[in-house]
């Protein structure tokens, strides 16, 4: 390369170096966010806008999530939370795979079934706590329920939608080129059905998240959710936004990681690629 061709010194990298501004400007920003709300959080009750017995302080709330991070039984309680939302998101994504690509690769199927599954896709979760206590007491295996049935529909859907949206004329090329059943499915219907799975995944995993936490609460199962329900009854109302910050922490962290994973899996396709600055 000649000095005529040469990229001006200090410009050699502008679209890596408008990508880190964009990064630290978002970081900034949302750390100022951040500020922002505790300081409102706590001026509210100190200036006694809000009543500080039923709406503590910011410091008095992360003093005590501090003790909470030291303490072993919280520990426990986020891997039994943990654990339920892992096996319940697990167990409706395996189901909702097999039961979306069988359902979308048959038009009998999926015409017979459209009207049960829009009437069960509407029911709340919660409305089938007391037939899970009924039928399995105060377990993990009654939260499994509704964590489930709540999950299952979110990825259902969208394999459902993924596998209909195989285009027509790569079906017939297919076909024609005497591809089977089975080398269609792992060559056009999985890759093709692959966006709509990793969007229902993250959608599902939110939402097992927060079924979780309310079968705990509701059941009564040792977890997050049954904590903050004692700490409710001590009327210990630090230790009632300390498990909310714990489970929203860790909201965050689900959403971050299967984020990550959604980037990772469709580096390819175009939901992806156009949001790359570059």
């Amino acid at each position: 390369m000649n000095a005529a061709s040469a990229p001006p010194e200090g410009r050699a990298h502008p679209a890596g170096g408008s990508r880190s501004r964009r990064v630290v400007q978002q970081t900034l920003l949302g750390a100022a966010g951040v500020a922002g709300l505790l300081l409102l959080w706590q001026l509210l009750p100190t200036t006694g806008l809000v009543n500080p017995a039923h709406f503590p302080e910011a410091t008095s709330v992360l003093a005590r999530f501090g003790t909470d991070l030291l303490d072993l039984e919280f520990w426990r309680n986020v891997g039994r939370t943990l654990a339920s939302w892992g096996i319940g998101l697990l167990v409706s994504t395996v189901a909702a795979l097999v039961a979306g690509t069988v359902v979308g690769m048959v038009p009998f199927l999926r015409r017979a079934t459209h009207t049960l599954v829009e009437f069960l896709r509407p029911i709340p979760s919660v409305a089938l706590i007391p037939l899970a206590v009924l039928s399995f007491g105060i377990t993990m295996e009654a939260a499994l329920v509704i964590i489930v049935f709540a999950s299952f529909w979110q990825v259902f859907v969208q394999v459902l939608y993924g596998v209909a949206d195989i285009d027509a004329v790569a079906r017939d090329t297919a076909r024609s080129y005497g591809l089977g059943r089975r080398a269609q499915l792992l060559r056009l219907v999985l890759p093709t059905a692959l966006p709509y799975l990793v969007t229902g995944l993250r959608l599902a995993a939110s939402v097992a998240l927060i079924l979780a936490v309310t079968a705990e609460m509701t059941i009564g199962n040792p977890g997050l959710g049954n904590a903050l329900m004692l700490s409710y009854s001590n009327g210990d109302q630090a230790g009632v936004f300390a498990v909310v910050i714990a489970t929203g922490l860790i909201g965050l962290v689900v959403n971050l990681i299967f984020g990550a994973v959604e980037r990772r899996a469709l580096f390819w396709h175009q939901s992806v690629r156009s949001e790359d600055p570059a």
